[in-house]
């Protein structure tokens, strides 16, 4: 690829292969440009950012990015923007001051599930059955687990309130991208942590009668990412301080490309309009 491509950018779509397939989506206008990331693994790579950031909701110029991606205004405005999607157990729609209620119905009135995984050691997280295996891959994690299944995101964010007085809910990103975590035996992590908390999963379930069913070992994945080499330190690109990034790209994980003298998160800068080309 000797010719620049331009275009806004998107977090990267992932598929669960071995190792994970990247694909780096670049919008321009009407028109979409998909890189095939895997290939450019060994090879220099250079992204410049132009300057010029778009919502990735309404389309308006903006010269500030919130949230990953949107405008202030639908920063203030968008459901998806609130602040009980990323704490869900405070759930606007139950307490009847869900910003758009259709669009609660649409992706909070669904399945949902609760999962362990490993990407900078155990975590217990959160995602919408349509969001299987992308969730986990987005947070670097070489294995997860699924444990509950529930019918609504409420119902999943109120579990994961009880799990996380063990676990963590959070990835460490520099201790993720620094290696592939150490493998650990996930159902055995699953049964130390529900005896744990036993008593309160139980009276969760009573108040949400058939709504919330453990799950089996079924449904675990190991996830390898095509990484040829880790850093041993991390330092962070930001195309806000530095719009030029040239380097070797040495592998990707999570939403990272890992270059041989620092890192980039593609999805923290959505929206944010480079011009890409491999040298």
């Amino acid at each position: 690829m000797t010719t620049p491509i331009l275009g806004h950018l998107r977090k990267m779509q992932v598929t669960l292969t071995n190792p994970v397939g990247y694909t780096l989506k670049l919008l321009n206008g009407d028109s979409e440009h998909a890189v095939a990331m895997n290939p450019l693994i060994g090879h220099p790579l250079h992204l410049r950012h132009t300057g010029l950031i778009n919502c990735i909701a309404c389309g308006r110029k903006t010269s500030k990015s919130f949230q990953q991606g949107y405008c202030f205004p639908c920063m203030r405005a968008l459901p998806e923007c609130d602040r009980c999607i990323v704490q869900p157990e405070q759930c606007h729609f139950a307490q009847g001051t869900c910003r758009d209620e259709a669009w609660a119905q649409q992706f909070c009135m669904q399945l949902h599930y609760v999962y362990l995984a490993n990407s900078s050691g155990i975590k217990v997280g959160i995602t919408r059955g349509t969001q299987i295996p992308t969730r986990w891959i987005d947070q670097g994690a070489t294995q997860a687990l699924p444990i509950f299944k529930v019918a609504t995101r409420l119902q999943s964010g109120e579990l994961e309130v009880i799990l996380k007085q063990h676990v963590s809910d959070k990835t460490h990103w520099q201790k993720m991208l620094k290696g592939a975590a150490e493998e650990v035996d996930m159902p055995a992590c699953r049964d130390q942590l529900l005896a744990l908390c036993h008593t309160e999963i139980e009276a969760l379930m009573a108040r949400n009668p058939g709504d919330i069913q453990p799950l089996s070992d079924d449904g675990g994945v190991d996830i390898n990412f095509p990484v040829s080499l880790y850093p041993e330190k991390i330092k962070s690109f930001n195309f806000d301080k530095t719009p030029d990034i040239k380097g070797l790209l040495q592998g990707i994980k999570g939403q990272y490309l890992i270059f041989d003298d620092g890192v980039i998160n593609v999805r923290k800068f959505a929206g944010y309009q480079v011009e890409l080309r491999a040298l």
